[in-house]
Parts: structure tokens; sequence; C-alpha cells
């Protein structure tokens, strides 16, 4: 069963414009439609732009283009101050969204969530499964917006009331790869990194895996949850020694204070996050990610140090050695 006119939210985001020009390559795709409140900078194959906020009525639009599949990414992203506005757009959003999409009867709805949905704490599962509670953190609102947003799909009996809808939910760790810059990517590439004494590794997922396994989905109309995270973790260290830098360490509570300052007085120069944001640094939430390669025989191209190496060589190309 194949995809022909696909809807991609939040079209003019990170991981939209991989998956759109992707999909512009894939002879069974038919028409891309791409909705976001502005434009995206580049361009695909078959590819028509409309300007809407992911609250706004969606209904025509599904009709119009005779839209089968919706991939959902639309998502604030970088933290705002104006965190009911962030709420409203990542919760009342993804809402309007699904049941816009439910309603018009569309094959597959695919929802781009993440592994921050099961938050950062002590006692986390390691590695954390699909069936691991989610737990994201109410004093970050990415983590918490996410698990809220996936708390509307199980509250309702989605596959009782829309039996004909396949309802996929991606769990994605931070994605790196040359497109990568966001406040993380940014943070890491100052000369001098401030972090705290002890941190835990990260885990990344390739944007080119991501949207390999986004595409795969689609095409075998596969429902269920699926963590998306490349084999293996690295360390603060090695990304900040790949990317030429210089590590600070400080103790927790002082650079928890420190930052709550900067992110109070939005001086962005030294902080782009507020302090909450700082326990994925001392946290594991490290995801496990067999279900994929068992269920759709998926295969990892990058694992996490090789997808963080392509950033890292991106940006500072005379670095290739490093690391």
């Amino acid at each position: 069963m194949g995809m022909e006119s696909i809807l991609v939210t939040g079209a003019s985001g990170y991981i939209a414009q991989k998956l759109i020009g992707a999909l512009g390559a894939c002879q069974d795709v038919r028409s891309i439609i791409g909705i976001d409140i502005r434009p995206p900078a580049g361009d695909a194959q078959n590819f028509h732009f409309v300007k809407l906020d992911v609250r706004e009525p969606l209904a025509d639009l599904l009709r119009q283009h005779k839209i089968d599949t919706v991939v959902h990414t639309a998502f604030v992203l970088p933290p705002i101050h104006d965190t009911k506005l962030m709420e409203d757009i990542n919760i009342n959003g993804t809402r309007n969204v699904l049941f816009s999409s439910l309603q018009a009867g569309v094959k597959q709805f695919l929802y781009t969530s993440s592994t921050t949905a099961y938050g950062f704490h002590p006692d986390n599962d390691c590695p954390l499964t699909e069936d691991s509670p989610l737990r994201g953190n109410d004093d970050l609102v990415y983590s918490k917006t996410k698990k809220e947003i996936e708390r509307i799909f199980g509250r309702h009996d989605l596959s009782g009331k829309y039996p004909d809808t396949v309802l996929t939910i991606l769990r994605a760790c931070f994605v790196v790869g040359p497109a990568f810059d966001n406040p993380l990517a940014r943070y890491l590439q100052k000369r001098f990194v401030f972090l705290p004494v002890k941190t835990q590794p990260l885990q990344y997922a390739h944007e080119d895996d991501l949207v390999r396994a986004m595409i795969l989905l689609l095409r075998k109309r596969r429902g269920g949850i699926y963590n998306v995270a490349g084999d293996g973790l690295i360390t603060f260290d090695e990304m900040i020694r790949m990317l030429g830098n210089t590590k600070i360490s400080l103790p927790f509570a002082l650079m928890y204070f420190l930052n709550k300052i900067a992110w109070s007085l939005r001086l962005t120069s030294i902080s782009e996050f507020p302090s909450p944001t700082m326990n994925m640094l001392r946290y594991p939430w490290w995801a496990e990610n067999g279900k994929l390669k068992k269920d759709l025989g998926f295969s990892y191209q990058y694992t996490t140090q090789a997808a963080f190496r392509d950033y890292a060589v991106s940006v500072t190309p005379g670095n290739k050695t490093k690391g």
C-alpha cells in the first residue's frame, strides 16, 4: 500500500525539510502539501506550501488535496518565555491536526514524538522501551507537552473509533546531522562550554536515519509506537573534543543558579534554555531501539558516535581527525 498525497505540518522545520526533500524523490508520491506559519527555505518535487497555523481549521485543505497521509512534525522546540503559547501550539495544535485527519479519513497519521516524553529521572529504565512509563518533566515545557500529547492518543479509543486510520508514533531521541541547529548545537559550539561536573552521555539519531524510518513506516502503513535512536552513546567530553572546544566544569547547583539568572534576563548569548533543561544532563534517558529493527527489518546507517561526528565535520571541516 503506497502513499500518494501527503500533508506535512511544520513544513519549515528541521525534520520536515529533510522529509519533504526525501518524499519529493519518491516516485509513488503524487503531491506533498506543507503547512506552516512561515514558508520553508527549500523546495521539492511535487511540493506545495500553504501558510496555515496548526490550530486553524484543516478539513477543507485535507479534502481539497485528497490527503491520504498526514505527518505531524509542527512543534515549538526551542524554549520560549511564553509557556502558555508554547503549550497551546504544541498541545492544541496537535489535537486539531489529529482529529481533523481522523474525521477526514486519512489512511495514516504519523506523529513525531520524542524520547523526552519519558522524562529525565534518576530511576529511569535503562534503556527506556516503548512500554516504559511516560513521565515527561512538568517543569520543562517541551518534555511535558510531548508526554501530554501522547496521552491524547491513549485517552481516546482511536483505533476503535477510526479503524481505517493507521496511527504511528515515533519517539526520536535528539536528532543530529549536518543540518543540526538548535540551542544544544549552538551551546556545544561555544569556545568554552560550561557543564556540570557530572554528566550522563547522550544518544543521537542521524537525521537521515530518522527520515528513512519515517518513510519506511509510511510505505508499510505500520502503526504503533517506535523509538528511533542510534546504537551506543556519546559523552559530552567526546562531543566537545570533536568540535575542537574546551569544557569547563562547574558544580551543578552553581550552574543551575547562573543559568536561571541568564534565562530570566533573556541573555541569549549565555543561555537559550530554562534551568530545568539541565536535568537531561545528569539523569540517564537512553532509548532501546530494537523494536523498529525487529518489526520492519530497519537498520541504522549511523551509530550515535558516527551521527555526531557527521555533524562535527560539517561545522568544523578542519577537525576531521579529532575525536
